[in-house]
């Protein structure tokens, strides 16, 4: 039975019917299900400013397909936007804020299902939280990556511009150049354009049935992501019609699929901390630990931005995430039996996606010839994090570093030094108490690495902090270290030029001084007070879990 019964058929259904009559509903209508439509837009953010003519796709494809669909909107912020400034605490907030809200609305007004709609990095999980919270039958619509900017026969991404920072800084670009290519970066609407956040949580979402084959590739200014959009609303009226609910895609194979994807394409941090998130609302025994395990086995097949050469819109035309499945199906490294939001397996999707990449391009590679032997995607432990840290080692060329800590208190702090040139090479770049709790909000640090990376020292430094990275960066950089420095983690308890060893080939994160000298430091230690008390950002850290369960805020 409908859950929109209970409106359109109960007890109370004079005042209720009332009400949807006031909105455009007949006799005819009250017996056919209720479809919310979750809409992402703004036009705060390229991600977002294409999402209308989107939702309006979907609302008129759902009707024609039987359904009454209902809109309503969402929050976002744009990361690009409020990238290293105070405004960037609400990022990851904003995710939660976006879970919330889809599920009042749904769970409010009994809706029978809902089509969600998002475009910047904190729509997709925000969205997918949501999903799981309620488990009506439900789809997600990307809105699609931006296409790359030029400049001088280059391919452009927003990164581009705050590597142009650290750039001009050490005197590599003058002014005019940079503003060339703050001009070039963002071309038009869509999320960014490499193997970033957006793009990975798409790929994501693909890969685990809540999205349609190839939807998570498409450019936002194309033709073909309309048509998907249209299509969708009306694959979510057959999946209420067959009663397919997001926790029966969302099993714990399912979440492993996600995670060889991931590493195959060489994706964002932040796929850590929203899939542990996801699983820890889908009830699925999800650890940190299985990303590494996933990893030892699961190469790089992808050469995509930050690290690499291309950017996701070339991935689409080389045959997008299916492809990319499809050679993972092949090498035993996905389960196939794991099904879709149509009710198809992926072995039932992938029967007619070619077994090898094409052969003119370079974007997707054989396993034979990987752009790296395992994935790129570190856990990294020890006595600076014990309960696991995540560095992003794709192109790395130094992956083992020992050298004296440069502590910073948050990333303002930090970026100033860099740009003052005080961090040099052999450093470890400490930035702290920017975790979930102590930020609050656990801000990514894309202005610090780039910088960094502008000026020429990128594979000559590490970057160790509780708050994030986006998903635009690159080096040797580890963050998610927790427990984080405002609940006494370790982290905390650096002081300025210790020794700290960052070594990737062992997994290891490490404080070089005694254990006594470590619980000397612990007893000294007191608790800062928390820099928001009110607001959402008050609220935000009383509540958050650790980075390492997902940073969620509806712990039980």
């Amino acid at each position: 039975m409908l859950r929109s019964a209970a409106i359109t058929q109960g007890v109370q259904r004079s005042p209720n019917r009332a009400m949807l009559r006031a909105v455009g509903f007949k006799d005819k209508d009250f017996g056919k299900p209720i479809i919310g439509i979750a809409n992402g837009y703004s036009t705060i953010t390229p991600c977002n400013i294409g999402l209308n003519e989107l939702a309006l796709r979907s609302e008129e494809s759902a009707r024609i397909a039987g359904a009454m669909p209902q809109m309503f909107g969402t929050i976002t912020v744009s990361d690009g936007i409020s990238m290293g400034t105070e405004g960037m605490k609400y990022s990851l907030v904003s995710r939660e804020v976006i879970a919330d809200a889809i599920e009042t609305a749904c769970n409010a007004q009994s809706m029978d299902g809902v089509l969600a709609i998002g475009g910047c990095d904190k729509n997709m999980p925000g969205a997918i939280l949501a999903m799981a919270r309620m488990n009506i039958p439900a789809i997600f619509v990307y809105g699609g990556t931006i296409k790359p900017g030029k400049l001088a026969g280059s391919d452009l991404t927003v990164v581009s511009a705050f590597e142009a920072v650290g750039q001009l800084a050490s005197g590599k670009i003058d002014e005019e150049q940079l503003l060339a290519v703050e001009k070039n970066a963002c071309p038009g609407a869509g999320s960014c354009g490499g193997m970033f956040t957006a793009n990975t949580m798409s790929a994501v979402i693909e890969t685990m049935g809540l999205s349609l084959p190839y939807s998570s590739t498409m450019a936002a200014e194309d033709s073909e992501k309309s048509i998907s959009a249209s299509r969708s609303a009306e694959v979510l009226v057959e999946a209420i019609k067959s009663n397919i609910r997001p926790l029966d895609l969302l099993t714990k194979e399912a979440f492993e699929n996600a995670i060889s994807v991931i590493m195959a394409v060489g994706g964002s941090t932040n796929a850590v901390l929203h899939l542990l998130a996801i699983a820890r609302t889908a009830g699925v025994n999800l650890d940190i630990d299985d990303f590494e395990r996933i990893r030892q086995k699961v190469p790089v097949i992808c050469d995509l931005k930050p690290s690499g050469s291309f950017v996701t819109v070339d991935l689409h035309k080389a045959g997008g995430i299916p492809q990319v499945m499809k050679i993972l199906l092949d090498g035993g490294l996905i389960n196939g039996s794991c099904k879709n939001i149509e009710g198809k397996t992926i072995n039932e999707l992938l029967k007619d996606v070619p077994s090898d990449p094409p052969k003119n391009q370079n974007v997707i590679l054989p396993l034979s010839s990987p752009l790296y032997k395992k994935g790129h995607l570190a856990i990294l432990k020890g006595n600076l994090a014990t309960e696991g840290s995540v560095a992003k080692i794709s192109g790395v060329k130094t992956p083992v570093l020992t050298g004296p800590a440069k502590v910073f208190e948050s990333e303002e702090e930090c970026l100033e030094a860099i740009l003052a040139s005080k961090i040099k090479a052999g450093d470890v770049v400490v930035i702290r108490y920017e975790g979930p709790v102590g930020g609050p909000g656990m801000r990514e640090m894309l202005a610090p690495t780039s910088a960094i990376v502008g000026q020429g020292l990128g594979d000559k430094v590490a970057l160790i902090t509780d708050g994030r990275f986006s998903g635009g960066t690159y080096g040797l950089v580890v963050g998610h270290v927790a427990p984080e420095a405002a609940v006494g983690g370790a982290i905390g308890l650096i002081e300025e030029g210790d020794s700290i060893t960052v070594d990737a080939n062992r997994l290891l994160i490490q404080l070089n001084i005694d254990g006594a000298e470590l619980e000397k430091r612990r007893s000294t230690w007191k608790k800062p007070a928390p820099r928001y008390k009110k607001g959402i950002l008050g609220k935000y850290a009383r509540l958050v879990s650790s980075s390492s369960s997902g940073a969620v805020t509806d712990q039980a």
